[in-house]
């Protein structure tokens, strides 16, 4: 098989690949394409043709479970299946240079995920309730498959080995569009892995650029990565997953990069009416209005000061009440007054200290416990890197609010 036989000397270290995106290029060379055979692909329709083909022991007959399994625990299982399989498995290159253990919210010890800010932690806790959910829901799934191992299934797929399948699918998966099978779910059929192409890795610099085109290949049925630039002799490629924050790349891929130019901090709802006049009898009114108009989410600081969508929700929200009859015009980027600007730009700044104040007493807590809870250190240390980041992030903004207030004074 091409994956055992012409893999095992290029998988050597692991990368990550953005689920379902259009990646971008950096460098290129003589050869300005990467193509992944598909071959070499992992897919649904693998994991089904695979057990077919007797290219191996195991074989899951998908198509007499009812109900059907989704795609994604169909790749799920498959994964979990041939590692257990070991030497017996002709994916056993690919999975020896997969992690060990993946560093996504859903994976990290609850006391760490306490440390995480909070709009992260909520999505961190809702996505390991899906996983736990997924889990659960497919035991008696996995006990239909005892007749296939000598082992007991609860012992093969045991929630840390299915926790290890969902994460590789997870952070490595690229987007294949497939006609549906019968014998899976009605949910899209759309990920595979592609081992050749995990060896590429990710830079928040790599920009995108009309040069560059990732997709599948009809033609030589190869999944391809072609740019115009060019590279030099053993020059690393980088590819971008997409204009994230830190916060998004840590829950999906588990991992921060330094000075993410997209990094920025997330204001929760909470949050951002904390600093607002207690005396105000429409706060619930405006707040419902900013609902209604999708102004409760994204509202954020970034390295050129707080987005507009949070200055928008400020505006509003900080409407006196001979001025809240023209709220449209606030939603529409129209000044209502000076006096409302301003007051805005004081919230802003008072919201702003406060998750400098809130960072930095975490990344207290953080040194703390790294010097106590060792087992944890690494987890620890991720904590450590996005709360690091997101304290820069906000001093840049402190510092443009400051200037901004001393101009309109």
């Amino acid at each position: 098989m091409w994956l055992a036989q012409g893999l095992g000397s290029v998988l050597c270290r692991g990368g990550a690949w953005r689920k379902k995106t259009r990646p971008h290029v950096k460098g290129a060379g003589e050869e300005p394409r990467g193509p992944a055979p598909l071959g070499a692909k992992l897919t649904t329709r693998r994991s089904v043709t695979s057990c077919e083909g007797n290219s191996f022991t195991l074989a899951f007959d998908f198509e007499r479970w009812q109900p059907p399994p989704s795609p994604l625990l169909a790749l799920c299982t498959f994964l979990v299946a041939e590692k257990h399989a070991g030497d017996r498995s002709p994916w056993k290159p690919y999975l020896e240079v997969l992690p060990k253990a993946y560093s996504c919210p859903v994976c990290l010890e609850p006391e760490v995920v306490e440390l995480l800010p909070g709009p992260l932690k909520a999505q961190a806790q809702e996505q390991r309730a899906r996983v736990q959910e997924l889990f659960t829901a497919s035991r008696a799934f996995f006990s239909s498959l005892q007749p296939l191992f000598s082992e007991a299934v609860e012992g093969v797929f045991s929630y840390s080995a299915f926790l290890w399948a969902w994460g590789t699918v997870n952070t490595r998966a690229v987007y294949l569009a497939r006609g549906r099978r019968p014998c899976f779910s009605a949910e899209p059929d759309t990920c595979a892995l592609a081992p050749y192409l995990d060896l590429l890795n990710h830079s928040p610099a790599v920009q995108c650029s009309s040069q560059v085109d990732a997709a599948f290949n009809e033609g030589t049925r190869c999944y391809e990565i072609r740019t115009g630039s060019r590279w030099g002799p053993r020059e690393e490629v980088l590819i971008c997953y997409g204009p994230h924050d830190n916060q998004r790349l840590l829950l999906e891929y588990g991992f921060v990069p330094p000075r993410n130019p997209h990094a920025c901090v997330h204001v929760a709802q909470d949050v951002l009416v904390q600093y607002l006049p207690a005396a105000d009898k429409q706060t619930g009114r405006k707040s419902s209005i900013l609902e209604d108009h999708g102004f409760t989410e994204n509202l954020t600081f970034g390295w050129d000061g707080p987005s507009w969508r949070l200055l928008t929700a400020l505006k509003l929200l900080c409407l006196r009440a001979e001025e809240f009859p023209r709220w449209k015009k606030v939603l529409l980027g129209e000044t209502v007054s000076d006096a409302n600007e301003k007051t805005s730009l004081d919230v802003a700044q008072k919201i702003c200290r406060h998750l400098i104040e809130e960072t930095d007493a975490v990344l207290q807590k953080v040194s703390r416990m790294k010097a106590k809870e060792t087992a944890l250190v690494t987890q620890l240390t991720l904590v450590e890197t996005l709360r690091t980041e997101e304290l820069k992030v906000l001093q840049a903004s402190a510092d443009i609010l400051h200037r901004l207030l001393a101009a309109s004074a």
